[in-house]
Parts: structure tokens; C-alpha cells; sequence
């Protein structure tokens, strides 16, 4: 991929969307961790000072990345929160059907997920103060758009239903880390079954979790 200097709004939109979709494919190759400047710079077809010119860091980039895999998520969450909920049902079978939906959907992103855990230990760092308040505001929102989610089928949790989404956001983002061990890990576990007692997949993880957090936050009737 080449580019001309981009001298239009247009054209420096479409800049900053190639770099992103640029991104965007590495993270289907590689971890957020291994997501380098030089690398995203090299595969744009672009300088790196020219890259800083749209963001002014990786971790830039990132941002912008998670914030539009969250929408992303959340549009068709509403979908599948709709086909997989029976509103009349009672509250804990709502509950439980609510926690299967989210962990069966977050465990299939596993790039979203791997963004989350990164988000407040490396993404929010090295950017600007106007990068990282654009970034919370756009967060604010799609936190605002995934309670009212959650309150349509459970509206039993009330105010709740907020600190439940963001600890849903948070817990997807920590036990993607411990569902996808390295490999030198994996080695131990093949050499060693018994070490993997405890291992499993990040769909079991946060069905547990949120299925416990969701149960235990309800008001019991």
C-alpha cells in the first residue's frame, strides 16, 4: 500500500482508516503485545513520523481500535440478548440465560477481550490528555448503551445493572489472559495434565464469573 500526501480532510480520513484497518488485521495474527509502530508503519506503506501524524502512538491507535471492535460487539449483543432472552421468564433463569449470552459472545472476540485487559495497564498510557479523555467519553457511552441492555432483560438490577456491565468489560479482559496460556505453559500442561486441573476456556470462565456476579447482585425474592 502507497499513499500520496494526503492533502484534503478526505483524504487524511481515509489515512487514519487505513492505518486502523491496517491494525486491526495484525491483531488477528498477533497479541496486543506484539503490535509495534515500526511494524503497523511498515505494513501501511507509510513512514513511522507520517503514522504520528494521525496518532500520535501505538497505543493511539489501539484505542481508537477498541473503541470500534465495543460497538461493534454491542450492536449485535443486542441481537443476540433478544433471540437467546425470554423476558417472562423468572428472574434467575433470566439471569442465568443473560450471563450464557455474554460469555458465549466476548469468548468469540477474543481480540476485543485481549484489548480489554490491555486497556487500563498499557492503552491508556503514553497517550495525551485529549486522546485519553476522548477515548473515556466514547467509553462512557457505549457503557451507557450496554446497561440499557442489560436493564431491558434484567431490570430487577437497577443501578446495578452499570457496575455489572463494567465488571463485565473487566473480567473479560483478565480471564482471557489465564484461558490462552503461552506457550511454554501448554508444554507443562501436555507434559503434566494434573497442572491443568484449573485451565479453562474463556467462554467457562466468564460463564462462572458472571453467573455468580449476576446471582449474587439480584434481589432475592
Amino acid at each position: 500500500m502507497t499513499f500520496q500526501r494526503a492533502r484534503t480532510e478526505e483524504q487524511r480520513e481515509i489515512r487514519r482508516r487505513a492505518i486502523l484497518d491496517t491494525a486491526s488485521a495484525m491483531l488477528d495474527e498477533m497479541p496486543v503485545a506484539a503490535v509495534t509502530l515500526n511494524e503497523l508503519s511498515r505494513r501501511v506503506g507509510l513512514a513511522k513520523p507520517n503514522v504520528l501524524r494521525y496518532f500520535e502512538s501505538r497505543e493511539a491507535v489501539l484505542l481508537d481500535l477498541l473503541d470500534r471492535f465495543l460497538q461493534e460487539w454491542l450492536t449485535e449483543l443486542a441481537g443476540e440478548l433478544a433471540a437467546g432472552t425470554d423476558e417472562d421468564l423468572p428472574m434467575a433463569e433470566r439471569a442465568t440465560a443473560v450471563a450464557q449470552i455474554l460469555s458465549r459472545s466476548l469468548s468469540g472476540r477474543v481480540v476485543l477481550c485481549d484489548l480489554f485487559g490491555a486497556q487500563g495497564s498499557v492503552l491508556e498510557h503514553n497517550v495525551s490528555v485529549e486522546v485519553v479523555a476522548r477515548y473515556k467519553r466514547a467509553s462512557l457511552e457505549r457503557l451507557t448503551t450496554m446497561t440499557a441492555l442489560i436493564q431491558k432483560y434484567l431490570p430487577e438490577l437497577g443501578e446495578n445493572a452499570t457496575l455489572f456491565s463494567l465488571q463485565t468489560m473487566v473480567m473479560a479482559g483478565a480471564l482471557s489472559a489465564y484461558s490462552t496460556p503461552p506457550p511454554s505453559l501448554q508444554a507443562a500442561y501436555q507434559a503434566e495434565p494434573d497442572l491443568a486441573r484449573f485451565h479453562l476456556e474463556l467462554k467457562d470462565y466468564l460463564e462462572l464469573a458472571l453467573t455468580a456476579t449476576l446471582l449474587g447482585v439480584l434481589p432475592r425474592r
